[in-house]
């Protein structure tokens, strides 16, 4: 018995790093974007779309991913996704073009949308016992959190021996050791009653979630209000309509939408997403704060923001042996509050504070807030499930993750946007610019800057610091945003989400069922020790 804990343990690690290879690819390629644009004179529009090509895919194939998963066989799907995202990562460093660089950044979502819900299918199927599957999310919570962050290092770290297709090309390492020790290590698992594939239930998932995520990615350049983005929203709704009446008729669901009726598994994943929605929030604006605002080199700026993973990677397990002392509501609830709580900080931080005062505070209780946040909300939506479901499970509480997230990059940059824009068109009329001048400083802080060395030098430096503080409101006001969301949610989650799961002996039923088959599973595995 104590081999097969440690060989589980192993197992983690192979999961988490797999995990870590697909979210640090969300944020390390920012910092690549600037030398990206040089090198293949690619526009604004077309930068964006490497960034968002590849959430679109990911978002968009999540839910069919976790459930051919399910149907076919995790650990395959998992393995098929990893190769394939390492060949996708040659072609984007390959490319020659930003529309080669934007398909082969599309194909690594997709390819990530097979690998990201198979690590927290496995990972439910192997950690039967309760008290170790909870320390076991706490630990993949952590490295998802760990990974958002530690992008931009590393970035920032090849960047600076190397060109762009660095970023892209560190990936094939990552994932060949990830396939040699998951095909030595990982058990394979499915749902024994899959039932029948359904082709229509795949098709109005990928549609529905690809569209809200293209209006949400959409909305700040086409306008909140505009028929776009209104209509883009309203399709989606929709088409996921049709989704949910079409999954509740059926024998067999990909995703059984009864699921929702649970508490616990619709409120915590409201805290994912939310809880996303400042995490992402949060991070688009510290970093454009670091390089433009104190004007950090992307590695500094990368190197800035690692307390913020630090953290969340050290509370991660600390918050899951919480939940089991006082409850999922509490710790939830107390995590968003620390996350609201952060970001209030930030809304109050002046344009020349000091780090270590209240920048690194705001990061700090913004850190811990996440970790006692996603742990237990994740441990809450899985535990909703039979182990046979787990790929489904995981593909919900991924989406909900990356949904949250876009919308988090998508409202704040749009609030700080308007406000920065408004700000710096007064103050740069106010010094003498032709209000064309002033609202093409108005498209975002570095056009700002520019516009300022061209002013007359006796005005420069005012002209400079009216676009910094100009900034300053623009971030204050998002940070304002994402407070009141997660604090919004803090009352949600004490409002509805149980404090544990409504039924022990059922759980601890379906446990029962599958942990025969999984210790089989798991003792047929090849020895592995540690030295």
């Amino acid at each position: 018995m104590e081999t097969r804990n440690d060989r589980r343990w192993w197992i983690l690690a192979v999961l988490c790093l797999s995990v870590l290879l697909v979210v640090v690819d969300n944020t390390i390629v920012n910092v690549a974007l600037p030398t990206i644009s040089r090198d293949l004179s690619a526009s604004t529009v077309a930068l964006q779309w490497v960034v968002d090509g590849y959430t679109l895919a990911f978002a968009g194939l999540l839910l069919v991913g976790g459930n051919l998963g399910d149907r076919l066989g995790r650990r395959r799907f998992l393995q098929a996704g990893l190769v394939l995202f390492a060949l996708f990562s040659v072609a984007a460093a390959l490319s020659r073009g930003s529309g080669e660089l934007i398909a082969a950044r599309a194909a690594m979502g997709a390819a990530a949308a097979l690998v990201y819900p198979a690590t927290l299918a496995i990972l439910n199927n192997v950690f039967t016992v309760p008290r170790q599957r909870a320390m076991a999310i706490g630990v993949w919570s952590g490295v998802s959190g760990l990974a958002v962050a530690i992008g931009p290092v590393c970035g920032g770290v090849l960047l600076r021996h190397f060109n762009w297709s660095s970023v892209f090309y560190v990936s094939v390492p990552v994932a060949v050791v990830a396939l040699i020790a998951g095909r030595l290590l990982l058990p394979e698992s499915r749902d024994p009653k899959a039932g029948r594939f359904d082709p229509l239930g795949a098709l109005l998932s990928v549609a529905g979630i690809t569209l809200l995520t293209w209006s949400i990615i959409e909305g700040p350049r086409h306008g909140w209000g505009s028929a776009t983005t209104i209509g883009g929203v309203l399709g989606s709704v929709a088409i996921l309509s049709v989704f949910t009446w079409w999954q509740a008729r059926r024998p067999d669901p990909m995703l059984d939408v009864r699921l929702f009726r649970n508490p616990r598994f619709s409120a915590a994943s409201g805290a994912i997403a939310l809880a996303f929605f400042g995490l992402f929030g949060f991070i688009f604006l510290i970093t454009q704060y670091f390089q433009v605002v104190r004007g950090y080199d992307p590695l500094r700026a990368g190197v800035a923001t690692l307390p913020f993973a630090i953290v969340t990677a050290a509370f991660s397990p600390v918050a899951m042996l919480a939940m089991k002392r006082a409850g999922t509501k509490i710790v939830v609830a107390c995590g968003l509050a620390l996350m609201s709580a952060g970001l209030l900080v930030a809304a109050t931080t002046a344009q020349d504070a000091s780090y270590w005062g209240k920048i690194i505070v705001a990061m700090t209780l913004m850190a811990m807030g996440l970790a006692f946040t996603t742990g237990p909300a994740t441990d809450a939506i899985m535990g909703a499930l039979p182990p046979a479901k787990a790929g489904a499970g995981s593909a919900v509480n991924d989406t909900t993750r990356e949904v949250g997230g876009t919308l988090g990059v998508a409202i704040l940059g749009s609030v700080l946007n308007s406000a920065y824009g408004s700000h710096v068109l007064t103050a740069l009329t106010g010094l003498g610019a032709p209000s064309s001048v002033a609202s093409e400083a108005g498209q975002s802080v570095v056009a700002g800057l520019e516009t300022a060395a061209h002013f007359p030098p006796a005005v420069q430096a005012a002209a400079a610091e009216s676009v910094r503080q100009a900034f300053m409101t623009g971030l204050h006001a998002g940070s304002f945003v994402a407070a009141g969301a997660t604090a919004a949610a803090a009352v949600v989650a004490l409002a509805f989400l149980p404090a544990r799961a409504r039924s022990a002996h059922t759980a601890a039923g379906a446990t029962g069922q599958s942990r025969s088959r999984t210790d089989r599973a798991v003792s047929q595995l090849p020895r592995v020790t540690a030295g």
